[in-house]
């Protein structure tokens, strides 16, 4: 496509001369712009995909891709044989029941703060991986006893506990009394520490067993749900009427985590699109700066591209010239960009700690973000989005400026010197 005459011509103008490196420091800047936007777009993209993804990943990993509860709204009598129905469904990995209630935790070394209290059997605790894997202090060996209780290591810093301490439990449904109602409270001993990774829930979630829960929340042979896990999330949908059949569809209330979840991953969604977006008005910004570059260029050579009319050079071979003068441009800031946004993902955490060390200020606040690291997912094909975007604009900035210069009419140039 490109004869070795016009390589030629277009690499030696993109080299600057004496009288000529205004034009060529516009040329780098129009590649840094390139390289900068593309490589900003890989990078955003890479973040936002991580966010959902390990957003996604903890709240199922610990809430349950779906939930059966009681059509009333109250608790669930016959658990046992309902949980063993719900297992026999194609498709379920895991079901388990619990109960859940608000609390007010307080240490005997001080402290008071809110939390989630959530009984479970201690086998379907130890069987939940996101849990069970990310132990940070203890055993869950040693979770079963009445008294025990396993808490987020966000919770125990805040009051300063470990494990073997104590820890209260106050609940807002208390018992009525001839004095009034009095809170109900009970001691629990810690025998271990986890963290997920999610601020909300190292923070708030207590685990007990759930015959304690039982006794503690007054609901005694009950669980206010069970939580079901399944082999496909993405098609949660199917086995959500596979459960419904086999339980009536009249008697409970299924809930999967799309539709509990859809307005806050729909927001995230729409943020990502929206980040695309505006990244994509950088490379544009960056491609007007080649056309700029490349008309000036054509002004500076006018009476060059006389001369090679004039010797014989046809207006392709001029407009060809100009186009690959553009387009390396374009193509080496689209291919730094690339190298850049790569490297960078791959080692976005370790230059966040950089970046928070020399700063000496928290740039990725888990109370803020949910998360403790700021993660990066490459999608592949946001990869070819960035690069297409990159490659297609800088060419496209080439066409004007490179017909331009194709249309010169070399006796008026000549005249005109």
């Amino acid at each position: 496509m490109f004869g070795a005459f016009e390589r030629m011509v277009a690499f030696r103008y993109l080299r600057a001369r004496k009288g000529e490196r205004f034009v060529s420091v516009i040329a780098i800047f129009s590649l840094v712009g390139i390289a900068l936007g593309v490589a900003t777009l890989i990078i955003v993209m890479s973040v936002m995909n991580g966010f959902r993804q390990e957003l996604l990943t903890r709240i199922l990993g610990l809430n349950g891709h779906l939930g059966v509860h009681s059509m009333q709204g109250g608790p669930i009598p016959d658990y046992d044989a309902l949980t063993a129905r719900i297992r026999a469904v194609p498709g379920v990995v895991q079901a388990a029941p619990i109960i859940e209630g608000q609390v007010l935790v307080t240490g005997d070394r001080g402290g008071a703060g809110g939390g989630l209290a959530r009984g479970i059997k201690p086998d379907d605790l130890r069987a939940r991986a996101i849990v069970a894997s990310n132990i940070r202090a203890g055993r869950l060996d040693d979770f079963g006893p009445d008294d025990s209780i396993v808490i987020g290591t966000r919770l125990a810093a805040r009051m300063g506990l470990t494990v073997g301490d104590r820890i209260t439990l106050v609940s807002p449904q208390g018992r009525a009394t001839v004095l009034g109602t009095i809170p109900r409270t009970r001691s629990y001993r810690v025998v271990a520490l986890f963290e997920i990774g999610m601020h909300e829930y190292d923070s708030t979630f207590v685990f007990m067993p759930l015959s304690s829960a039982q006794t503690y929340f007054q609901v005694p042979d009950a669980a206010s749900q069970i939580e079901v896990f399944v082999s496909d999330p993405s098609r949660v949908s199917a086995t959500t009427n596979a459960i419904r059949q086999a339980l009536g569809a009249n008697n409970y209330r299924i809930l999967d985590w799309q539709s509990l979840n859809s307005s806050f991953f729909g927001a995230v969604q729409v943020q990502r699109n929206v980040m695309f977006l505006i990244l994509t008005l950088i490379i544009i910004v960056a491609a007007f700066n080649i056309i700029s570059s490349l008309i000036m260029l054509v002004k500076d050579k006018g009476r060059d591209i006389a001369i090679l009319r004039t010797v014989g050079a046809t207006q392709g071979a001029v407009m060809r010239i100009f186009l690959l003068a553009g387009a390396s441009v374009g193509v080496t800031g689209t291919l730094i960009g690339f190298g850049l946004g790569m490297v960078f993902c791959v080692n976005i955490e370790r230059i966040r700690q950089f970046v928070q060390y020399l700063s000496g200020t928290e740039l990725f606040s888990p109370e803020v973000y949910f998360l403790a690291q700021l993660p990066a997912v490459v999608d592949p094909m946001d990869v070819v989005q960035a690069v297409g975007m990159g490659l297609v604009t800088s060419l496209l900035a080439t066409l004007y400026p490179s017909w331009r210069a194709a249309r010169t009419d070399p006796v008026v140039m000549l005249r005109n010197e």
